[in-house]
């Protein structure tokens, strides 16, 4: 693991609360906000692609930041991308760096909604605004200049499990039609315990400990549900999913949980890609100034979206 990694690791951990630790979460909210503000958060998190436009709307009942290419002619396809953040924070700004690119390099509006948050709203309310951020989208189509035919789900982390969940549920429904998933190091089960999270039980910026208390707080009084919205892994079928690719990083406690799915997909005849940056640490794509492989990531989106879209 490179140095700068370790430096950023000790950084996080002297302004920022251990979620399990937390008692304020909108306290804990905004530590990461004060981190992103600053002149080092700037240079960790990385900066909105000058290219894209960048502006915030209102999406159904969720603010979001949506980014197209300036030289665009619409339609274009359509990203939704779920930022992560345990569903306990987090923010669509602290992936303006990957999503803008997305929107420039994909040739794509990428639309990044907001959704409720843990504890206060438990699950599936933050579920149902990404999923109703999805159907609000498509309804929309010719005023934002997409192409309702071609649309693509995004996330990280937490936001890659809303979108697994998001690509079952527009499955399960008869659409809207989604082209592709990005899942990016997804959490997809809420209580087996796999090898990595062992192996990397004391990672930078995601422990186990982190991964059990983000889980109880999302999931509130339904903690021990085997519902697969909240773990997508335990759908009955898997079967008749957009394509995937899944993005994965060797010093993370979720690495078995990309790679479980991974299995899942492609038993149900799904086309997959599956990518682990072994020297990488979970949360990489938002950290461009830290994780220098954030690029290479970077270039296999853009490629596979570029591809499918």
């Amino acid at each position: 693991m490179a140095l700068r990694t370790r430096l950023f690791a000790a950084l996080l951990r002297r302004t920022s609360t251990p979620v399990e630790e937390a008692v304020n979460f909108p306290l804990l909210r905004a530590e990461r906000l004060k981190l992103q503000g600053t002149a080092i958060g700037r240079l960790v998190f990385g900066r909105t692609d000058p290219s894209a436009a960048t502006e915030e709307i209102t999406v159904g009942d969720s603010r979001a930041l949506l980014h197209r290419p300036t030289d665009a002619i619409a339609p274009l396809p359509c990203v939704v991308n779920f930022h992560g953040g345990g569903w306990v924070q987090g923010n669509p700004e602290q992936s303006a760096w990957l999503a803008s690119r997305v929107a420039v390099r994909a040739r794509a509006v990428v639309v990044s909604p907001s959704y409720r948050l843990a504890p206060e709203d438990v699950f599936p309310a933050g579920l149902d605004d990404c999923w109703s951020s999805v159907a609000w989208i498509v309804e929309h189509a010719e005023e934002l200049g997409i192409d309702p035919a071609r649309i693509a789900v995004m996330g990280d982390s937490a936001g890659g499990n809303l979108a697994a969940v998001v690509a079952l549920l527009a499955r399960d429904a008869g659409g809207p039609p989604l082209r592709a998933q990005v899942l990016i190091y997804p959490g997809v089960e809420m209580y087996d315990r796999w090898p990595s999270e062992d192996r990397n039980a004391e990672a930078p910026v995601l422990t186990s400990r982190n991964m059990r208390a983000f889980a109880r707080l999302y999931l509130g009084e339904q903690h021990g549900t085997e519902d697969f919205r909240a773990s997508p892994i335990r759908a009955a079928s898997h079967a008749d999913l957009p394509k995937a690719l899944i993005v994965t990083a060797g010093h993370d406690p979720l690495l078995d949980n990309g790679a479980r799915y991974r299995d899942a997909l492609v038993a149900a005849g799904v086309p997959v890609r599956y990518t682990e940056h072994a020297g990488a640490i979970h949360g990489f794509l938002s950290l461009p100034g830290v994780v220098p492989v954030a690029k290479d990531a970077l270039d296999e989106i853009v490629a596979f979206l570029r591809e499918t879209l």
